[in-house]
């Protein structure tokens, strides 16, 4: 039971986030602006894409790269799909939050307001923070070495885009984005 929900937690995930581009560009808003600053971002979606299909191998039993693992422990599968839901919890929460100021990555050109309120109230970078917990939750599902790689290359990449997108956030709100700095953590 656990590995189909660590499997339904990855189409939940990319099923949130590319409606609510969807909903975005119906409304005149181009969200998806991925590899618009940092050209190397468009490597990261063929290792995402590997990235799904490791889960979904170990999921149903696929063929995969390793299926070994390194413990078999149903409290700790059951923590991982607790986990995967708080993630997909805080995902949601956050895309409310955003409203219309929703970007898959950085907009120079036509950035909306500062959002400092709901889940950003708690979090600079919730979005980054539900997809930690995911992908730290899919690795307590499968406890294999190549979701582990994954998990710390993820984490690092998504360290690497709040950073990116802090530089922004600075640039473009100055004294505002400082004071909410001030106020709020970058994760938790």
């Amino acid at each position: 039971m656990q590995r189909y929900f660590a499997a339904l937690t990855i189409v939940l995930m990319l099923g949130m986030v590319l409606a609510r581009a969807l909903v975005m560009r119906r409304a005149g808003v181009q969200a998806l602006k991925f590899g618009a600053i940092d050209k190397r971002d468009f490597l990261i979606p063929p290792f995402a894409f590997f990235y799904f299909y490791l889960v979904f191998a170990a999921a149903f039993g696929w063929p995969s790269v390793s299926t070994r693992t390194f413990f078999e422990s149903d409290p700790v599968a059951w923590a991982g799909v607790a986990l995967c839901a708080a993630g997909l919890a805080v995902l949601l929460w956050s895309l409310i939050s955003f409203g219309r100021s929703f970007r898959v990555g950085i907009d120079a050109d036509h950035p909306d307001k500062l959002i400092t309120t709901g889940i950003f109230a708690f979090s600079r970078n919730p979005i980054y923070v539900g997809f930690a917990s995911i992908v730290l939750g899919q690795f307590l599902v499968f406890p294999n070495w190549v979701l582990l790689v994954y998990a710390g290359a993820a984490i690092g990449l998504f360290h690497r885009q709040v950073l990116l997108e802090e530089q922004f956030l600075r640039h473009h709100y100055g004294q505002e984005y400082l004071a909410y700095c001030g106020r709020v953590r970058r994760y938790l």
